[in-house]
């Protein structure tokens, strides 16, 4: 749905040539022409409109002085720098470029009729008098030589294998008459075909074709033959075929014209010969006939070009070029060039461009030089609110077809309604003007505009037929004619239609390299006639090829040929242009020329974005993008399709540039919302504003409508900001946009609004709907978060769970609203909170079984019970019906079940014969409610006892048990039995103890209090009892020894002491736990000195022994360590200088080794160790220190070393109470000697670990884990920083990197050492 827009046009003066323009042809090194005429060769460069190059024909005799020669051919050869050129006389003539001198290559004596190049200047094919085929090389050397016209199909003939036979044949639509049809005899070309063979090339150079008229029949016939010279094939005969001939480049189809006897159509052949599709000319059977068809480079315009068969009154002849493309199998004509009937403005040669594909060359006959730069844009409204009707423009000839995308989408090359014009239209444009824009104007190839608007007269809302009329044709309000322009072909280009009474166009300049902008306003003729006149006009510096406008701030922005922008204040009395400038001051302007435009505000700040025939999208100066195939921009939004296949859709005014380049050039995340995929070619026609809906166009031409998810997730925010939840909700429905959005989007807006969303759904459906979508999950976080600065609220009430607070506040509103109305969404509201409430919603269905209201339409009892059936397995509800001990409801449920009666009957009137508590018992425990149970069972009797002693084990329900049978009673003590052997199977042998002693079982008490080694509580117990004081005594050493062996040296001392009355053994405990202080005290207190020198004295010399061997040793390891992890380091740092030299001197992420382990070694390491993750934390933490090997070369020996130096100096630093204990026993026993070397070495071991602390946990030692990333680093860099990111992932080594604390506050020292 796109249409041709003439972007530039540059005219030359008419040259000072003799002779008429017979060929020419473009240089492609420096795009400079090279017209050949009967007199005279010559170089022109239409940039500066002087000649360059100029040689005579006639000085050597290859033409005529008197005009009588004439050149067949020419042709650009960009690697020779030379022309080749062919005369009617036969000859074939190299013009060299650099010297400006003709050679003559060769003569065919019975003269040349054509010259054919091949697309890759390695064949050339001429076509002689005698009608034969010279096929030559490059260097001119002949290949072959055959005639035109040839008796022989071809090799590609078609093979008859015989089957069936004509009269049997299946015809088609033309029926069994086709069968007895006689073949029409061919008729011979008409009388004005020039009878000059036409010879055309495939694209690829392997085939070409020749139009030759046949000497028998008369007609023209079309044979391809391939390089060799090898005739492939010959077309059937076609009866009217005409001389033009052009295959298409991308090698399909050979483009010809046909003249039928009711109209004159372009035709296409494949290459076989076969015809294969054609479309009409807009003209009766012999009112024009064509003298040339040129494809494009690109094959995707028909160049046609016609002149009238007969003249006008003033002998005239009028001479027309039409520019036709297809879509989805339809021709368009899009641009129609009318030469008026002047012989000297007529064209004489015409072709396209080959390095720019839509730039066609004209030569008229008074060696005029046109070149036109078209572009393809698609015509929009540029409405931005919903009054737009989103229209679309396709220009079809002298039709425009509309279509109105806000009211459906019509496929091409249908319409929504279509407008006849007089004759061709050349251009469309929209009314910029707010609330207006549904209104159009046209450009018409007799150069006037036509203004359409939609008719204010009432009409009728169907037609006859019954459809009721969606789109309304827009109606004819003025026909201008426009003044004061040059009388050239699309004198106007460009045109905006700014206001009701103000258009605006450029035409070209008189001045090369410039261009005039006209401001145009309505005016009488007078005549009366209405016209367009120049109320204004502006000169600027530089060809303009595109300007566009601004809904949103008015703006008028011109790009010019080179990239430039500028500005166009066009809403004063004096127009002028400015430089485009950014908020700094700065003039921007494209680095190339951009073929799109268009203006949107970034971040605040107005911006022309521009995309190039490369694909490359600019936002000013800046290159956002390098893959784009179309954008448009909609309100707020950038939308654009990529070549990868994609569909972005970006919020302009939360990004800045920069980040909307980031954007551009990011793949997109599992919930990104600006992201889609499209099919392949996809391009935008146009964004329904305020809507959600983007139109593209495939490449065949069908249409596809998708709601990005982008613009639907900023539509419904909008809607829900606004209130207009019905809107937002039938929007998400239609759409599958989860419903929780409504909640999460703001949940303090929609509670205090719940009334109003429920009011506007007005619908219980609705309402259901919305509540079973209803989860706990924060959608607006995770399915579709934000990607502006807002961020999301948090709901009130946090310690609640959202599906509970929600229901809770539609049921709420919904009651006092009408209960009766919203009774089916009262009783979801209750199914669906977290702990479904279903005895609740079984109540309120009872209820309205026993009093129906009696209000019209209210739900009765059977629907609101079967719509319960709908959202609750029937089972649930069966069991939740029995659970509320209500047989009237259980039946009523249980009658909607598809339950028989014989399997609940006699279960239900088993449990009517019971008695009430005992009846509950029975339904809850059926019901598998085991506390309940328990609780009814209880209140049954004592002869329910065993019973319920009996579910207290099975269901291990003792603390609910003991609270029911609380008190003294034979059933508590029952009960704490029972749970104290649980406990003590449960290994919590003094709970036990304690449950027994306090329900009266003391001897079994004491037995778990010794067993527990609860020392205080047996001893406690067993005077209770009481024990005789030798059984106390024994029980005492009983305990003492467990808790020797637990090393509670001090508690077993006491024992010893006071209950076993044993003061020896007690001294002995404690001297064997290095209890000093306290071993002396009893030593003393009892009078036994003798101990001292047997026991204590020898213990203590053994412990300094023992302790300052233990320091020795200590610090030995520690010294080692220490000294290994400085190696370690160092070979480390070799490893990542040899890896910087690698990634180039400047790395930026030359930090990052220094604490990295070796990346092979580690990544192995962890390859190998990858089913660690699915253990348990216990082995999880087990499996990570045995990654900590202290053997030399393991991946991660600096951590373990420096695990190993933080036990060290863990263990170390707990002996200071230790060591200050011993220190003062042995000064006191006098050896002093020992004291003194322990303190020596134990504080010499101390400040040994605290000097070592920084050397070994360096700063900034955690900060290097983190990965580096970002656009500096290299592929190494960021494996090598995620590779050490990897092991300092757990807890552990956390802790390890993390230097340990010393408890330098605590005194151990003795002051009276030396």
């Amino acid at each position: 749905m796109r249409n041709l827009t003439l972007l530039k046009s540059l005219q030359s003066s008419e040259l000072q040539v003799l002779g008429s323009p017979q060929c020419f042809s473009v240089r492609a090194d420096t795009s400079s022409l090279i017209l050949a005429s009967q007199f005279s060769i010559v170089e022109f460069d239409p940039q500066t409109a002087q000649i360059v190059n100029e040689a005579s024909l006639t000085a050597d005799g290859f033409c005529g002085e008197d005009g009588s020669g004439s050149v067949v051919g020419l042709q650009d050869l960009a690697e020779l720098e030379s022309a080749c050129l062919a005369t009617a006389r036969g000859d074939v003539i190299l013009y060299n470029f650099n010297n400006s001198q003709l050679e003559c290559v060769g003569s065919v004596d019975s003269g040349l009729t054509s010259m054919s190049w091949s697309p890759d200047e390695e064949l050339v094919i001429f076509t002689t008098g005698q009608e034969t085929i010279i096929m030559m090389t490059k260097g001119f050397e002949p290949i072959t030589e055959f005639g035109i016209h040839q008796d022989d199909f071809g090799e590609g003939k078609f093979i008859t294998v015989g089957w069936g036979k004509k009269e049997t044949q299946f015809h088609g639509s033309e029926g069994k008459q086709a069968a007895q049809r006689k073949i029409q005899e061919v008729q011979p070309s008409p009388a004005w075909d020039d009878r000059i063979p036409r010879v055309t090339w495939r694209g690829d150079g392997q085939l070409f074709a020749v139009s030759a008229v046949c000497p028998l029949s008369g007609a023209r016939k079309v044979r391809v033959w391939n390089r060799e010279g090898v005739l492939q094939t010959t077309s059937e005969p076609i009866n009217g075929l005409e001389q033009p001939l052009c295959w298409k480049p991308s090698g399909s189809l050979i483009a010809s014209t046909q003249r039928h006897p009711n109209k004159h159509s372009v035709v296409f052949m494949e290459k076989n010969g076969l015809l294969h599709g054609d479309f009409t000319l807009p003209f009766s059977q012999d009112q024009a006939k064509v003298k040339e068809l040129l494809w494009n480079n690109d094959s995707t315009v028909l160049a046609v070009w016609l002149e009238d068969m007969t003249a006008g009154e003033d002998g005239q002849i009028n001479t027309y070029i039409q520019l036709w493309a297809v879509g989805n199998y339809h021709w368009y004509l899009k641009q129609s060039l009318d030469f008026g009937r002047d012989s000297q403005k007529a064209p004489a040669c015409v072709c396209w461009d080959l390095t720019q594909p839509l730039r066609l060359q004209v030569i008229t006959c008074d060696w005029t030089s046109i070149a036109y730069d078209w572009g393809w844009t698609t015509e929009r409204s540029p409405g931005v609110d919903a009054s737009d009707k989103a229209n679309v423009a396709v220009i079809d000839g002298d039709k425009i077809l509309v279509t109105t995308f806000r009211q459906g989408v019509v496929p091409p090359p249908m319409c929504s309604f279509e407008l006849q014009m007089t004759s061709p239209v050349n251009q469309v444009t929209f009314l910029c003007q707010t609330q207006r824009t549904n209104q159009l104007a046209a450009v018409t190839a007799d150069g006037r505009i036509s203004v359409y608007s939609p008719d204010s007269a009432e009409q009728a809302e169907k037609t006859r037929d019954g459809f009721r009329i969606v789109s309304r044709p827009l109606a004819l309000q003025k026909t201008f004619r426009v003044a004061g322009l040059q009388q050239n072909p699309l004198a106007l280009r460009q045109l905006l239609w700014l206001k009701e009474e103000l258009f605006s166009g450029l035409s070209s300049s008189l001045v090369p390299g410039t261009s005039t902008l006209l401001m145009l306003s309505p005016s009488k003729d007078t005549d009366g006639t209405d016209m367009l006149t120049v109320s204004s006009q502006v000169e600027v510096a530089g060809v303009v090829v595109s300007m566009v406008h601004c809904s949103q701030s008015g703006t008028v922005a011109l790009q010019l040929e080179d990239g430039q922008i500028r500005k166009l204040l066009w809403d004063c009395p004096e127009p002028t242009v400015v430089n485009w400038l950014d908020s700094s001051g700065y003039s921007i302007s494209f680095p190339v020329s951009c073929h799109q435009t268009a203006l949107c505000i970034i971040s605040g700040e107005e911006c022309l974005l521009g995309l190039t025939d490369r694909s490359h999208l600019y936002a000013g100066d800046t290159e956002i993008a390098s893959n784009v195939s179309s954008f448009a921009v909609c309100n707020d939004f950038l939308l654009v399709t990529t070549h990868s296949h994609t569909c972005r859709c970006l919020q302009l005014s939360t990004l800045s540039v920069k980040a909307l380049k980031a954007a551009l050039a990011s793949d997109g995340g599992q919930n990104d919302e600006t992201l889609r995929r499209v099919e392949r070619g996809s391009r935008i026609v146009t964004v329904v504003p305020q809507d959600t809906r983007v139109i593209l166009q495939m490449p065949r031409g069908n249409l596809e409508t998708v709601h990005h998810r982008a613009l639907v997730l900023a539509q419904i925010r909008n809607w829900l900001e606004s209130l207009c939840f019905r809107e937002a909700f039938e929007c998400m429905k239609k759409l599958r946009i989860n419903l929780n959005l409504i909640y999460d989007h703001s949940p303090k807006v929609f509670l205090e609004n719940v009334e109003t969303f429920i009011t506007q759904l007005n619908s219980i459906n609705h309402i259901n709907l919305f509540l079973t979508e209803l989860k706990e999950e924060n959608t607006s976080c995770s399915m579709y978060p934000r990607h502006d600065s807002t961020l999301p609220q948090h709901p009130p009430g946090s310690g609640q769970k959202k599906v509970d607070v929600v229901c809770d506040a539609l049921r709420n509103v919904m009651e006092s609203m009408d209960s009766n109305k919203f009774c089916l969404s009262i009783l979801t509201a209750h199914v669906k909170k977290t702990v479904p409430e279903l005895e609740i919603a079984l109540h309120k269905v009872h209820k309205l079984r026993v009093n129906p209201p009696e209000v019209p339409g209210a739900v009765s009892a059977e629907e609101a019970l079967k719509y319960l059936l709908f959202l609750v397995n029937v089972n649930d509800l069966y069991e939740h019906s029995l659970g509320t001990y209500d047989f009237d409801l259980v039946l009523m449920v249980a009658e909607k079940s598809q339950k028989d009666p014989k399997e609940y009957l006699p279960f239900l009137n088993m449990l009517k014969s019971l008695e009430t508590n005992y009846q509950h018992y029975t339904i809850d425990k059926h019901l598998k409610r085991y506390r309940k149970a328990l609780h009814h069972l209880s209140k049954c009797g004592d002869e329910h006892f065993p019973e319920a002693m009996q579910l207290v084990r099975e269901q291990r329900l003792y603390s609910e048990a003991l609270r029911l049978y609380g008190g003294k009673g034979t059933h508590y003590k029952a009960l704490s039995c029972a749970y104290a052997e649980h406990l003590i199977e449960q290994q919590q042998v003094e709970q036990a103890g304690l449950l027994l002693w306090r329900c009266g079982e003391t001897a079994g008490a004491l037995n778990a209090f010794t067993s527990s080694s609860s020392w205080r509580n047996a001893i406690c117990a067993a005077q209770q009892i009481p024990l005789p004081p030798d059984k106390l005594a024994l029980l005492a050493r009983d305990l003492a020894e467990k808790l020797i062996e637990q090393r509670r040296y001090s508690e077993a001392a006491l024992l010893l002491d006071q209950y076993a009355k044993d003061c020896e053994e007690a001294i002995m405990a404690l001297i064997t736990g290095a209890v000093w202080e306290e071993a002396l005290r009893l030593i003393y207190m009892y009078n036994r000195q003798d101990i001292t020198e047997t026991n204590l004295k020898p213990a203590l010399l053994e412990a300094v022994s023992t302790q300052t061997s233990f320091l020795e040793t200590q610090m030995v390891t520690f010294r080692r360590h220490k000294t290994r992890l400085a190696v370690v380091r160092e070979q480390k740092e070799k490893a990542r200088l040899d890896m910087l030299d690698e990634d180039g001197p400047d790395c930026p992420d030359a930090e990052l080794y220094s604490e990295a382990s070796s990346v092979m070694t580690a990544s192995k390491y962890s390859q190998s160790n990858s089913r660690i993750s699915s253990r348990s934390s216990k082995n999880r933490r087990k499996a990570e220190r045995k990654k900590l090997s202290l053997k030399e070369g393991s991946p991660l020996e600096d951590r373990a070393l420096m695990y190993a130096l933080g036990e060290i100096i863990t263990t170390v630093d707990k002996l200071r109470e230790e060591v200050h204990s011993l220190l003062k026993t042995l000064m006191l026993f006098q050896f002093d000697g020992q004291a003194e070397k322990l303190q020596l070495t134990f504080e010499e071991a101390l400040q040994m670990m605290v000097a070592a602390l920084p050397e070994v946990w360096q700063e900034g030692l955690q900060r290097n884990q983190a990965p580096v990333t970002g656009p500096n680093s290299t592929a190494n860099s960021i494996m090598a920083s995620f590779q050490q990111q990897q092991p300092a992932a757990s807890q552990q080594d956390s802790e390890i990197l993390t230097p340990p604390k010393m408890r330098n506050g605590v005194k151990w020292k003795l002051a009276i050492i030396r």
